[in-house]
């Protein structure tokens, strides 16, 4: 065998292999990359512009307060959001958020209108100086670009709109529940 045969060879196997290897992580990077089941396209992380959120008042009574953090796909859309998402407040600066998901949650899909909730819940009977108000709860999207690779801003602010918060020491928390599939129970 000639040199020249050897190295054409050799570049021959090298890019079969490398062929072979990008296909295989792409395969792989696209199976992973959303909970799709059968012979379903693959769904992909939502982006900030994917879907509306507000938050919705939920039942209040003996000083427990509830709501919900609602998220609903536009038109068109489809993505999924995560079992565990990042939430967190603007103001209210004694007050904490307390993520009660557990961190392998499983991931709800949203689309063309359909919604889905994070569940809220806390104290207020506290005494009016022993509370606060936040300006607004935040979120991170689970993805910053879309498909075609653009840079879309993942936070997204909604105006807190639920009340006060107990903001002392015994009580100082909004417990923020697993991602679930469906429209915010209300009040």
């Amino acid at each position: 065998m000639t040199i020249r045969t050897t190295v054409r060879r050799t570049a021959a196997a090298l890019a079969v292999a490398g062929v072979a290897a990008g296909t295989g992580a792409f395969f792989a990077t696209s199976a992973s990359a959303a909970p799709a089941g059968g012979d379903e396209p693959t769904v992909f992380a939502c982006t900030s512009n994917q879907f509306t959120t507000k938050l919705v008042p939920g039942d209040a009574g003996a000083g427990q307060r509830h709501g919900a953090l609602q998220f609903t796909a536009n038109p068109g859309e489809r993505c999924y959001l995560p079992g565990r998402i990042d939430v967190n407040l603007v103001g209210a600066h004694n007050v904490l958020i307390n993520n009660e998901a557990d961190a392998n949650a499983p991931a709800v899909p949203l689309s063309n209108g359909s919604s889905a909730y994070v569940q809220l819940h806390w104290t207020g009977i506290a005494s009016e100086e022993e509370q606060q108000t936040p300006n607004g709860i935040t979120v991170t999207a689970p993805s910053d670009t879309n498909m075609r690779g653009d840079y879309i801003d993942p936070n997204v602010l909604v105006d807190w709109n639920l009340g006060a918060v107990d903001a002392n020491e015994g009580s100082h928390t909004i417990d923020v529940g697993a991602m679930t599939q469906g429209e915010a129970p209300t009040a």
